[in-house]
C-alpha cells in the first residue's frame, strides 16, 4: 500500500492528473500493489477564497505520504510568483526534495526539431540540485525604486549540498546508465558547470566531483563541460550524454531545453525527489489555462510522471510497462503531441495508456 497525495493543482492540471490517477490505478491492479490517494485543492482558486498557499500544517500532513503527485501550478488571476515560491518552492524546500530528476529521452513516433537525430540519440537524464542556488532567496534590494536600485540575488552551496546530488547522480549513473540499460560501453557522469567564470561555486563542484567520484565511483566515467558548451552539444550531438548533473540555475535552464528536444512540453515529466523523504512528481508543461476544460491537452506528461514516481517508490516492473505503453503509444497511435492535434481527446489518450498497460 502507498498513500499518495494528489494535487491537481490548477488549469489543466486537473485534466491530466486524471489520466495519471487512472494509469496508476491500473499498473497498481496488474502488478499487485495498492494506492491510497488522498487529493487535495492547493493552487490558483483555493488562494483567491482564502489567500493560502501552502500552510504549515499541510506540509506536516504532506510529510506522512509516500509520494505526491502534482498536476500544474500557476493560474491567470494570480500574479506570477506567488503561487510557484508559495506551493512548489515551499514543498520543494520545506521537504528538502533536493534533487530535481529529468529524463530527457524522445520515445518512438515523436517528433524532435533536431535533424536526423531519434531516440537512439536522444537519451539521457540530467540530475539538478534542487535546495541551492539563487533560488534560495538570499539578497535584497536597496534603494528600491530609485534611480540609484540595487539588486543583489546571491547563488549560495554548501559542501553538504553538493556532496549529498554529486552522490545521488553517481548512484542514478551506476544503476540506469547507458551501459547498465544496455546502451552503451560504459555508464558515464557530466558535471555541467562554468569553472572558468563561477571560480568558487563551480571550483567547489568539480574539486568534490572528483574526490567522490575517484574514491568511491571509480566504475563511472567523469567528464566535465561548461554549461554553454552543454547547451551546444545537447543540440549538436545530444548522444554523447547519459548522466548530466548540475547545479539549479543551470539545470532548470538545461532541462527545458531538453524537453524541447524530446519532443516538448506534452511528453517532459520530472522528479522532485527527497531520497530519504517525500518525493513530488510533475509534468513540465504548466497549467496551460486556455485549454482548461476543452479535453485536448496531452497526458503523456502527466502519465509519465506517475511512472517516475512509480520507479521511485521500488515499483520498477509497473513502471517499465507504463513506459513501454506510453512509447507504444506515440509510435503507434497518436498524429501529433500538441494540444488539439492528438487524434484523440485527453481522457482517449488515458485510456490508450491504460489498456496496454493492462495487456
Amino acid at each position: 500500500m502507498y498513500k499518495i497525495a494528489v494535487m491537481p493543482g490548477d488549469g489543466t492540471g486537473p485534466e491530466v492528473t486524471a489520466e495519471a490517477v487512472k494509469v496508476l490505478k491500473t499498473a497498481a491492479t496488474k502488478f499487485g500493489f495498492r494506492v491510497d490517494l488522498t487529493e487535495f485543492d492547493f493552487g490558483g482558486e483555493r488562494y483567491k477564497r482564502t489567500g493560502e498557499t501552502l500552510p504549515d500544517s499541510a506540509v506536516e500532513e504532506l510529510r506522512k505520504f509516500d509520494a505526491i503527485l502534482l498536476g500544474a501550478i500557476g493560474h491567470p488571476d494570480v500574479a506570477p510568483g506567488i503561487l510557484e515560491k508559495g506551493i512548489l518552492l515551499k514543498a520543494r524546500f520545506e521537504l528538502d526534495q533536493y534533487i530535481n530528476l529529468r529524463p530527457v529521452r524522445l520515445y518512438p513516433g515523436v517528433e524532435t526539431p533536431l535533424k536526423d537525430k531519434g531516440p537512439n540519440e536522444i537519451d539521457y537524464v540530467v540530475v539538478r540540485e534542487n535546495s541551492g542556488d539563487a533560488y534560495t532567496g538570499t539578497g535584497g534590494f536597496t534603494m528600491k525604486g530609485t534611480p540609484h536600485e540595487v539588486a543583489v540575488q546571491t547563488a549560495v552551496y554548501s559542501r553538504h549540498q553538493v556532496e549529498r546530488c554529486l552522490r545521488y547522480a553517481f548512484e542514478y549513473a551506476r544503476k540506469y546508465g547507458k551501459k547498465a540499460r544496455g546502451r552503451g560501453p560504459e555508464n558515464t557522469l557530466a558535471l555541467c558547470g562554468k569553472t572558468n567564470v563561477l571560480t568558487y561555486i563551480y571550483d567547489l563542484w568539480e574539486r568534490a566531483f572528483h574526490e567522490i567520484g575517484k574514491a568511491e565511483y571509480p566504475d563511472i566515467r567523469r567528464d566535465y563541460y561548461h554549461v554553454d558548451a552543454t547547451c551546444m552539444w545537447m543540440v549538436k550531438n545530444p548522444e554523447w550524454f547519459d548522466v548530466i548533473v548540475t547545479g539549479n540555475m543551470f539545470g532548470d535552464i538545461i532541462t527545458d531545453l531538453g524537453a524541447i528536444t524530446q519532443g516538448g512540453m506534452g511528453i517532459a515529466a520530472g522528479g522532485n525527489i527527497n531520497p530519504e523523504g517525500v518525493s513530488m512528481f510533475e509534468p513540465i508543461g504548466g497549467s496551460a489555462p486556455k485549454y482548461t476544460g476543452k479535453g485536448v491537452i496531452n497526458p503523456l506528461a502527466a502519465v509519465c510522471s506517475a511512472q517516475m514516481m512509480l520507479a521511485t517508490l521500488g515499483e520498477e516492473k509497473a513502471a517499465t510497462a507504463i513506459e513501454k505503453a506510453v512509447m507504444y503509444v506515440t509510435a503507434n497511435k497518436l498524429k501529433s503531441l500538441a494540444a488539439g492535434r492528438m487524434g484523440f481527446s485527453t481522457s482517449e489518450v488515458g485510456d490508450l495508456v491504460a489498456e496496454k498497460v493492462a495487456q
